[in-house]
C-alpha cells in the first residue's frame, strides 16, 4: 500500500500554511464556505500563495453559484475546488469543465451507506471526499466516520469507477489515521480540526506527527 498524501485544510496563517508545507503536506485548504475558518477571497490568496510545483492550493466552497466558483477558482489560481453542500452531478460535470481544475465532490455521510449520486459523481471529477455529516455545519467538526462500516461501499465505488482518487476526511487525527488508512486506503487523508490547538489554529506538533503517521502507515501494513 502506497502512503497518502495529506491535505491540511482551514488555514487561516500564512505562517501555518508554511508549516504545513514544510511538514509534507501535499495539498494546503482554505475555507470559503462559512464556519470559524472562513476566509475572504483575498485572505485566501495570501494564505495559499502563489502557485508552485511542490503543494497543490485548495478551497472549498459551500452553496455559492457554479460561476462564482469558477470565477473565484480563476481569481486564485486555484488547483483544486473542493464542493461541500448539494451539488447536482450535472453542475459538478460543468464547474470541473468550464474552470479546468481538479474538482473534488464532496459526501456527506451518516452511517455506513454513501449517497445514490456517489458514483455517478465519482465518475464524473474521478474524486470523492468523504466527510461527515454534521447538520449545520459542512466540514472541520471533528466527527470521525465509520471507516470500518463503509469498507464494502467504498469497495463497490471503487469497482464502479476505476482509478477513483478517494480523499477521506472527517474526525482524522495522528492517532487514528493509520487505521483509516488501513481500512479504507484513501489516496488523500484531509485534516483540519484534529491538527488545531484552537479553530484556524495550526499546532507544530500535531501537523507534524500527523503527517508523519500518514507516511508511517503504509510502512506498518507490509
Amino acid at each position: 500500500m502506497n502512503s497518502p498524501q495529506v491535505k491540511i485544510c482551514g488555514l487561516t496563517r500564512e505562517d501555518d500554511a508554511a508549516l504545513a508545507e514544510a511538514a509534507g503536506a501535499a495539498y494546503l485548504g482554505t475555507i470559503l464556505a462559512g464556519g470559524p475558518r472562513l476566509l475572504t477571497p483575498a485572505r485566501a490568496r495570501n494564505v495559499l500563495g502563489p502557485p508552485r510545483h511542490n503543494v497543490r492550493r485548495a478551497a472549498v466552497f459551500g452553496d455559492s453559484s457554479a460561476r462564482e466558483v469558477i470565477s473565484l477558482a480563476e481569481q486564485l489560481e486555484l488547483d483544486v475546488v473542493q464542493l461541500h453542500g448539494a451539488r447536482a452531478a450535472a453542475e459538478v460535470a460543468y464547474i470541473a469543465r468550464e474552470s479546468g481544475r481538479e474538482v473534488w465532490p464532496v459526501l456527506r455521510i451518516a452511517g455506513t451507506t454513501l449517497p445514490p449520486d456517489a458514483a455517478e459523481l465519482a465518475a464524473i471529477s474521478g474524486c470523492v471526499v468523504l466527510d461527515a455529516h454534521v447538520v449545520g455545519q459542512l466540514g472541520g467538526t471533528g466527527v470521525a466516520l465509520d471507516w470500518s462500516g463503509l469498507a464494502d461501499a467504498v469497495s463497490s465505488l471503487r469497482e464502479a469507477v476505476p482509478g477513483l482518487q478517494l480523499v477521506l476526511a472527517g474526525g482524522l487525527r495522528a492517532e487514528n489515521v493509520r487505521e483509516a488508512i488501513r481500512l479504507l486506503s484513501p489516496q488523500v487523508v484531509d485534516v483540519s480540526s484534529g491538527v488545531e490547538s484552537a479553530p484556524g489554529v495550526k499546532d507544530p506538533v500535531r501537523v507534524q506527527q500527523f503527517v508523519q503517521a500518514a507516511l508511517d502507515a503504509a510502512e506498518t501494513s507490509r
